[in-house]
């Protein structure tokens, strides 16, 4: 599904906005998966979000953020970035790149508990990817130098993987990988390009490995799934 006009292409990998398909809400505890590209000097001026843990990734460019709890910051790649919406919140993102365009995923988990109040945090994780293999961005179980998530069950996990490097996926009963960058081969299922994504449901322990550019991956480890009514 696919979102495009003047100032936007948006990629989405479940329903979103006016694309909705009842067989592709969710993913484990995954709602939210856009592949964002922005145009300078646009964005997505300020809106609401209630009881939802949203975290920003960006991949090239610079996004800023300001909200109604009085937070504001600009976000570059390496620098992961979550806010709670809990009992409600208004925030904008806007390009902040110089001439050129901001690409970001953002990515939405359901909280395992609402009405909680609405908080953001931010941290730079350069170094931690430098040193290859995958590294925690985003943990609802305390992993060090990874942003705090509402959500036990789930843990964001991000690799910027060198040429040909191979390492091993989570083991977890739901995994998403999404390709933010270059290509891999994903043992079992074959080559997966740029923008790209696979669901993994009780398959431990799956064997990734970069082409010959390297590449960039995300995945979710997540223990849980959305239980409807929910």
């Amino acid at each position: 599904m696919r979102t495009k006009i003047d100032w936007l292409d948006s990629r989405h990998s479940f329903s979103f906005g006016s694309h909705y398909d009842p067989e592709n809400t969710h993913f484990g505890l995954l709602l939210v998966s856009n592949d964002d590209v922005v145009q300078p000097g646009t964005g997505f001026s300020t809106h609401p979000h209630r009881d939802m843990e949203i975290v920003t990734w960006v991949l090239k460019g610079e996004l800023e953020h300001k909200d109604s709890e009085g937070h504001s910051g600009i976000i570059h790649p390496g620098l992961a970035q979550r806010m709670s919406a809990g009992t409600g919140i208004l925030h904008s993102e806007m390009n902040a790149t110089k001439g050129g365009e901001v690409h970001f995923i953002q990515m939405w988990v359901a909280p395992d508990e609402e009405k909680i109040r609405p908080g953001y945090m931010e941290l730079d994780i350069n170094r931690e990817l430098d040193r290859g293999g995958l590294v925690p961005v985003a943990s609802g179980r305390g992993h060090d130098a990874a942003i705090a998530i509402r959500q036990e069950h789930a843990v964001l996990w991000a690799g910027r993987l060198k040429p040909n490097e191979s390492l091993k996926l989570p083991d977890a009963p739901f995994v998403h990988l999404y390709v933010a960058a270059g290509q891999v081969m994903l043992e079992g299922a074959g080559m997966l390009e740029s923008g790209d994504a696979a669901r993994i449901t009780a398959t431990p322990g799956l064997v990734l490995t970069a082409g010959a550019a390297g590449a960039e991956v995300l995945a979710w480890e997540m223990a849980a799934a959305l239980q409807l009514g929910s």
